[in-house]
């Protein structure tokens, strides 16, 4: 039997780092308008080869729907991994 060794430390909650938070939730702010964006030019980009004059709103409503699924994935992702 070996001899009992010092008492083992607890160890320290892991420290996060501001800096990973800062562009996580800096990217929730972007998700919004950069998909609503995409979409509406990607609507107006098939309006032009199409000639039509509606698709432009179906890209908007696509990227608004595409852009706070995505923001409430990453909102979800972020309270999982901060109640870690």
């Amino acid at each position: 039997m070996s001899p009992p060794g010092p008492p083992e430390k607890p160890e320290k909650p892991e420290k996060k780092d501001p800096l990973v938070a800062l562009t996580r939730y800096s990217e929730i702010g972007f998700i919004i308008p950069a998909s609503v964006l995409l979409g509406f030019f990607l609507g107006k980009l098939l309006d032009y080869w199409l000639h039509t004059k509606w698709l432009y709103l179906v890209g908007l409503l696509f990227g608004a729907v595409v852009g706070f699924t995505q923001m409430i994935l990453t909102a979800l992702r972020a309270f999982k991994d901060d109640n870690e």
